[in-house]
């Protein structure tokens, strides 16, 4: 493997833990659109701020790591897809930014309307902006960033159907994650109506984005062939990897152990995105641009992976224990 790849495959860990993290948090935007009026919903959507309130600006910190290794490893890259990709981009990025304010003055607000008004943002572009997010991978992935400066159609690189499926399976899988999460959450608050709540949610959309997936084979047939060659050819166990480990999440949610259902539905997830990554190898831009040619050179990715090294020392353990922490029981 080369330096290029080294990079590569860091990337991809990070954007994998954004994924199933950074889901989980947008995910628990969506189960506060639909919790219900003020006062149905209140004791959900108090849950939902307990789980999310000491991570959810912790989450990005991935998203950012991402961005900042493309730029450097793969300028090029950086600039095609940004360039190509600049209106999706840019709503996913107002997106982060209402999200983060909303839910913090909702949290700030006593007036009713102003905590409505702030709600109503915060869950919105809790289901938009992982909806965006994933039109931009759709074209990445079906081929539709060629390379150089918004080379690609500025519409249509994005709203194909292709895209459309990963956005909405980006949001559905989102659910899917939070609702897991929250499970062991409601468990552990004591709330056996909240456990049970979310338990048909996590199981209503762990099943949704199966069927989700399922019927994105057809749409990946006729609209990326290159994608679904990858994926039914030498990414083809990775995908039965992340199906296998979605239908013991749910088996798992059903018998009632939610902590533990938690590893299998990251582990189902996280293999959608490395089936990606394997179906398209070693393809950065696909149909015809491969790592090594929009790579930098060797002397910029070894500083740049050698300063990954330590910051990944001073950073990954900080973020673990501050998770530990937030996951121990209430105490008095």
């Amino acid at each position: 493997m080369t330096l290029a790849d080294w990079l590569i495959g860091l990337m991809w860990v990070a954007l994998t833990a954004y994924v199933v993290l950074g889901g989980a948090d947008f995910g628990a935007g969506v189960w506060d659109l639909v919790a219900g009026g003020a006062r149905r919903g209140a004791r959900q959507r108090e849950l939902i701020e307990d789980s999310i309130g000491p991570v959810w600006e912790a989450n990005h910190v991935w998203l950012i790591f991402v961005i900042v290794l493309c730029w450097t490893g793969f300028p090029a890259v950086f600039a095609s897809v940004s360039s190509t990709m600049y209106i999706p981009l840019t709503l996913a990025a107002l997106g982060i930014i209402a999200r983060g304010a909303s839910f913090a003055f909702r949290k700030a607000s006593t007036q009713l309307g102003h905590r409505r008004l702030y709600g109503a943002a915060f869950a919105g572009s809790s289901v938009l902006t992982p909806f965006f997010l994933g039109t931009v991978a759709g074209g990445i992935a079906s081929g539709r960033v060629p390379r150089g400066l918004a080379e690609g159609d500025l519409v249509t690189s994005w709203w194909n159907p292709t895209s459309a499926l990963a956005g909405v399976l980006a949001v559905v899988v989102s659910a899917y994650l939070a609702a897991v999460f929250l499970c062991a959450d409601a468990r552990r608050a004591g709330s056996v109506e909240l456990t049970g709540a979310f338990r048909r949610r996590a199981l209503g959309s762990g099943f949704a984005a199966g069927a989700v997936a399922l019927g994105g084979i057809v749409v990946l047939r006729y609209d990326a062939p290159f994608l679904f060659s990858g994926l039914t050819t030498v990414a083809l166990p990775v995908v039965v990897l992340s199906a296998v480990a979605g239908l013991v999440s749910l088996a798992l949610l059903a018998r009632g152990h939610f902590a533990v259902a938690r590893v299998p539905a990251a582990v189902a997830v996280g293999a959608l995105l490395w089936a990606w990554a394997v179906a398209q190898y070693p393809l950065l831009l696909p149909p015809d641009t491969a790592i090594d040619d929009v790579s930098a050179r060797p002397e910029v990715l070894a500083v740049t992976l050698g300063v990954s090294a330590v910051g990944a020392v001073l950073l990954v353990p900080s973020l673990v224990w501050l998770f530990v922490l937030f996951q121990r029981p209430a105490r008095e």
